[in-house]
């Protein structure tokens, strides 16, 4: 027979605005302006629609589906991925006077002794973490300022952020990387590596400056370059930024015998290194974003 076991995790927060106020908050989740759900640092959420009873989405990995709704009031999201049990969460906002609301999230899960083992080891502390900030960003938005100190990022949340954090992958050098392109136009060796920019994450290249140690060669409206010229080589280093995504490219002149030998060492590594420079900016940014509160406050400080 096949052990279970029921988590049910509670948190809630008295804020000091109206009902109505903090309810309009949650009826944006999901939403371009989401001012609740604590990106970019954690995974947002996203429906394959507005806010509505049968909405799919998720955040992250975790799966589900919007179950019952009261605008300005409820919202519940029932799993639809067994794999993390079998269960709902909710938000909800409990008028308590014409100037404040308890804002209250309840997780129950029924799941087996391997989920539950994995819950307790790396989905709770991240859970706990995510939804205390979610109050500070209502309190945020609502008020338009935090009226105490933010929720601690736990070291077990923080190391599991960094653990699963999303990973460059290898695309084509863009053509519109027009300064890289203009800067070596016969190179001997170019890579290109990308990552998603998550809702919040500065799309100005100038925040990005400090991706790469190496002098600036040359900005444009969505692009930065940077590199060096030396003897045996030159190289530069591009970051393009659209809509959606940051692409770190490279390219590679060689000039003499020296530089081939040189770079014919250092070739094995450049892969590792380039996805390492760009990951460690990319969560860097993140790190530094201002809040989703912030971001999207309707209270003026």
């Amino acid at each position: 027979m096949r052990r279970t076991r029921t988590v049910r995790n509670i948190h809630q927060r008295i804020v000091q605005a109206p009902a109505d106020t903090v309810g309009a908050l949650v009826d944006r989740l999901a939403t371009p302006d989401d001012p609740l759900f604590p990106t970019p640092v954690w995974p947002a959420m996203v429906l394959d629609r507005p806010l509505a009873v049968g909405a799919d989405g998720g955040h992250g990995r975790v799966r589900y589906r919007v179950a019952a709704y009261e605008p300005g009031r409820s919202v519940r999201f029932d799993t639809t991925d067994p794999g993390i049990g079998e269960g709902h969460h909710r938000f909800d906002v409990e008028p308590l006077g014409p100037d404040s609301c308890r804002v209250v999230h309840v997780l129950e899960l029924t799941m087996g002794a391997g989920a539950f083992a994995l819950w307790k080891l790396a989905i709770q502390p991240v859970h706990d973490t995510m939804v205390e900030e979610t109050f500070d960003n209502a309190e945020r938005a609502a008020l338009g300022r935090l009226p105490h100190p933010p929720a601690r990022r736990t070291p077990r949340a923080l190391l599991l952020n960094r653990i699963f954090w999303a990973r460059p992958t290898a695309v084509p050098v863009p053509d519109d990387a027009r300064l890289l392109h203009d800067a070596v136009e016969r190179p001997d060796f170019t890579d290109a590596w990308r990552m998603p920019l998550k809702p919040g994450m500065d799309r100005n290249p100038g925040a990005w400056r400090h991706v790469l140690p190496a002098a600036v060669q040359g900005t444009a409206e969505h692009e930065l370059m940077l590199g060096e010229d030396a003897s045996h080589l030159d190289y530069r280093t591009s970051l393009l930024f659209d809509e959606d995504a940051v692409t770190l490219s490279s390219a590679v002149r060689v000039h003499n015998t020296r530089g081939r030998l040189y770079f014919a060492l250092v070739r094995p590594f450049h892969p590792f290194a380039a996805r390492l420079m760009l990951w460690r900016a990319h969560r860097r940014v993140a790190f530094e974003a201002r809040s989703a509160g912030e971001r999207n406050a309707t209270a003026s400080i």
